[in-house]
């Protein structure tokens, strides 16, 4: 399923994959992959006499993820991380873990459990984790690491990142169209450079269809706090706005919530969710898209590169919306076809250089 035959499908596992290899942002020319192998303590990569390609022998390998503060069912990109290994277990035998963190002091205490316990790649889930990666990586110079969502500069950690901004355009112009009030919401984590591609992007793709439309921003300051994201979306939603999109994690669930109460009660309100189609654990009564990130396809692929001797120590890999790396769902059923449409063209004018999406939010 490509972008070309399926513009608001993502990426295929197998057209990812390729991707992965030949489209590398800022990738080092490297060769660590003999230098940086195995479980701490090993002289040797491990599983190196499997690691040939499709000859691999996949049930020998160990597979290890640490979530953020937002564990496992944050319903967001821990999730979705999740999924994808889980995927790679089952349909390679590939053995895989997952450690939750409840807070940023676990971090490194559970990447070094991983490490010791000799699993061949340990990921970390998400930039508040950047610090932890690097210190870990440099303490264990013979581990394999790879990391979503922060550029983690070491030799045996591959990071993998996303062009948020330019899938949260998208969903901008799905809101700017749908707005029945002229004024949408969009609910951060903890702000910096990250959260603010999808905020950037966002306002950018409202603006791009409703220049009349205003958009109401607020930061709750942490990832894992559903009722500061439900009071947030309330103070919104009161200030006159019928959609929010949120790019908070775990707090952002608190958004649905509110939601979900407004609309009890007969208001027509909409949340645009991220990182994966939220539809599916909120319901589509309130959700009106998702600004999908295919944090899964990405995790399982680069395992199992890491399994076929493919591993790309001190990379940086970048998955854009011409790559398929972020999107809309396949299915978007509250999303009128002549607002679809719109949705196209203005990926057609993203992914052929006419528009070029910020990756900041302006001052």
């Amino acid at each position: 399923m490509k972008w070309t035959s399926k513009p608001f499908q993502v990426l295929s596992v197998s057209a990812l994959a390729m991707m992965l290899v030949v489209s590398g942002c800022g990738s080092k020319n490297n060769n660590n992959s003999e230098n940086a192998g195995g479980a701490a303590g090993s002289n040797t990569p491990a599983n190196t006499e499997n690691a040939g390609g499709s000859n691999a022998d996949y049930s020998k390998f160990k597979i290890g993820m640490v979530t953020d503060g937002g564990g496992i069912n944050d319903k967001s990109f821990n999730q979705s991380a999740w999924e994808g290994l889980q995927k790679l277990e089952k349909d390679t035998g590939i053995k895989v873990k997952a450690l939750e963190s409840k807070g940023d002091a676990d971090f490194e205490p559970n990447l070094n459990t991983l490490i010791k316990g000799g699993y061949d790649l340990t990921w970390g889930i998400g930039f508040m984790m950047n610090k932890a990666m690097t210190n870990v990586a440099t303490q264990n110079p013979d581990a394999k690491l790879a990391s979503i969502d922060s550029v983690v500069d070491a030799p045996n950690v591959e990071s993998v990142m996303f062009a948020e901004n330019e899938g949260s355009f998208l969903v901008g112009v799905v809101a700017g169209l749908t707005t029945k009030t002229n004024k949408v919401g969009f609910v951060g984590g903890v702000e910096g450079d990250l959260i603010g591609k999808f905020e950037a992007g966002f306002t950018a793709g409202v603006k791009a269809v409703n220049p009349d439309a205003t958009v109401k921003v607020t930061y709750v300051g942490d990832f894992t706090k559903p009722d500061l994201g439900k009071a947030a979306a309330a103070t919104i939603y009161n200030d006159g706005a019928d959609i929010i999109y949120h790019a908070a994690g775990g707090s952002g669930n608190g958004v649905f919530t509110e939601a979900k109460e407004r609309v009890s009660k007969g208001q027509k309100v909409w949340v645009i969710g991220v990182d994966k189609d939220q539809s599916v654990d909120f319901g589509n009564d309130i959700t009106l898209t998702s600004m999908v990130k295919r944090v899964d396809q990405a995790v399982e692929m680069v395992s199992k590169d890491l399994a076929d001797g493919k591993f790309e120590g001190g990379s940086t890999r970048t998955l854009s919306l011409k790559d398929g790396g972020v999107g809309l769902p396949e299915n978007n059923p509250n999303v009128p076809e002549d607002v679809m449409a719109k949705v196209k063209e203005y990926e057609a004018k993203i992914t052929g250089g006419e528009i070029t999406v910020p990756t900041a939010p302006s001052k």
